[in-house]
């Protein structure tokens, strides 16, 4: 028979030199009425979880992998997948003035997502780690596809960012569901809250997305500044080129150093 929860001591109480932090978190999973007595805290998690330290901090919360997907930073991510169709609807229109602003707003998110994160360490997340890249991948396929639709960058190029970018998407995909313990069902496997893996993108893949959100701003504003025959855009083209195939050529060469797992098994 299970022990009244009256009874049991309140680990409010304790002092970290009454009990240690084994002891004050058994109190938090098996006196908190969360799972049946005597059940291992491993167990509880599988054989392979981890309790976070907001069960000290809240006396309630015991999370096993799991995380606030809610979070401004991931929350301005969405807002930028959301401004790429926006944004090719525009350019595919060629109004290419409000194209800019659209652009402009779309980097703004950009920026204060990373900042955010960064020093706030609340709103930082193994989602948003993978959901930055992502929404950037997002943004630009979309604003390459357009651009090229309004002859402004060459199908070449726009090829060829398209097709790193949904093989790197494919491998993201690929490692969710290699990290993803048994069960791997459909809601585990799609659940945000349920982190896995982080990604960790090499120096070269960063430079090139600057590269090419430096490109596709150039040439946004081409048309309004009427520089669309410019050779240092050509020039641009040249070099947009050069680091996407490095890039690529990095996430091949460093392979499994480009994330980490979270949930061994």
């Amino acid at each position: 028979m299970k022990e009244p929860l009256g009874r049991r001591e309140s680990p409010r109480s304790w002092t970290l030199g009454e009990r240690s932090e084994r002891e004050t978190l058994n109190w938090l999973v098996l006196g908190s009425g969360g799972f049946s007595a005597g059940r291992p805290v491993a167990a509880a998690a599988g054989g392979r979880g981890h309790v976070t330290m907001e069960c000290l901090l809240t006396g309630m919360l015991v999370t096993w992998g799991y995380e606030n997907p809610w979070t401004v930073p991931n929350l301005l991510s969405m807002a930028r997948i959301g401004l790429a169709p926006v944004l090719g609807y525009l350019i595919v229109e060629e109004d290419f003035n409000i194209a800019l602003g659209v652009f402009a707003l779309a980097g703004i998110t950009d920026l204060l997502d990373g900042f955010i994160a960064r020093n706030w360490v609340n709103q930082k997340s193994v989602l948003g780690s993978a959901l930055d890249p992502l929404a950037d991948k997002v943004l630009i396929s979309v604003l390459y596809i357009s651009l090229t639709y309004a002859d402004l960058i060459p199908v070449p190029l726009t090829s060829m960012i398209v097709v790193r970018d949904i093989a790197l998407i494919a491998a993201v995909f690929y490692v969710r569901y290699r990290t993803l313990p048994p069960p791997r069902t459909l809601s585990r496997y799609f659940n945000p809250c349920y982190a896995t893996a982080q990604l960790k993108p090499t120096f070269i893949s960063k430079m090139n997305t600057v590269v090419q959100l430096v490109l596709v701003a150039a040439s946004l504003a081409a048309p309004v500044f009427n520089y669309v025959d410019s050779v240092y855009l050509q020039t641009l083209w040249c070099i947009t080129a050069f680091t996407t195939t490095m890039s690529a050529y990095s996430y091949y060469h460093y392979g499994r150093k480009t994330f980490q797992v979270l949930n061994n098994k």
